[in-house]
């Protein structure tokens, strides 16, 4: 289901199976609204999806925001974009009826719920970011109190240092996130252990 009166091209499938939070799909650089369905319905099967697509495009492939190089973000364009979805969010829980959502992103998805967790904290109901990286250097003070988050990092990430990620997880811990960081044994990519990790973490 699409609906051209909301501000992001997306998809969204209502829940077959109540009590389950919706989840906010947030795909990779080059992905579409249709890139992490799949994932979605195996991670949490019957949840509601909620998958928007990124504005910004590199070389034709959409992204959640702009960057200057290879993990190098252009931090203006990380604020207006995490409060252009988050704008999205608001939409689209009161076109669809649905609660706020926990987002699953990956890699420029994942950066994009980081930075929305810093910037609009009462947007989200939790994250599970796979792949991400400190979107923002030196954020505006914020409070995650008892959100639940999920990192998960690849020991042999090429594009994500694990000084990074490490970051990332003191600064939402700080925050006073509820924090699980586990590091996998894998690149960047998405492997098995990412949906058996992030389904597990959404059924506790």
């Amino acid at each position: 289901m699409s609906s051209p009166a909301l501000s992001f091209e997306h998809r969204f499938k209502p829940a077959t199976r109540p009590g389950l939070r919706p989840l906010l799909l947030l795909h990779g650089t080059g992905g579409d609204e249709t890139d992490l369905l799949p994932l979605g319905a195996l991670v949490s099967p019957g949840a509601a999806l909620l998958s928007p697509r990124g504005q910004v495009l590199e070389g034709g492939m959409p992204r959640f925001f702009r960057r200057l190089a290879e993990g190098v973000f252009d931090e203006a364009d990380v604020h207006r974009r995490a409060d252009d979805l988050a704008g999205f969010i608001k939409q689209a829980r009161e076109v669809y009826g649905i609660e706020a959502p926990v987002a699953l992103g990956f890699s420029n998805g994942a950066n994009i719920a980081a930075a929305l967790l810093m910037l609009h904290p009462g947007v989200l109901a939790g994250a599970a970011l796979l792949r991400p990286m400190v979107p923002l250097t030196d954020p505006p003070a914020f409070r995650l109190d008892g959100t639940r988050v999920l990192l998960l990092s690849g020991s042999r990430d090429p594009i994500v240092p694990a000084s990074n990620a490490a970051r990332l997880a003191a600064m939402l811990t700080q925050a006073g996130a509820d924090l699980r960081h586990e590091t996998l044994q894998t690149g960047h990519g998405l492997t098995q252990d990412d949906v058996l990790r992030s389904g597990l973490w959404l059924r506790d």
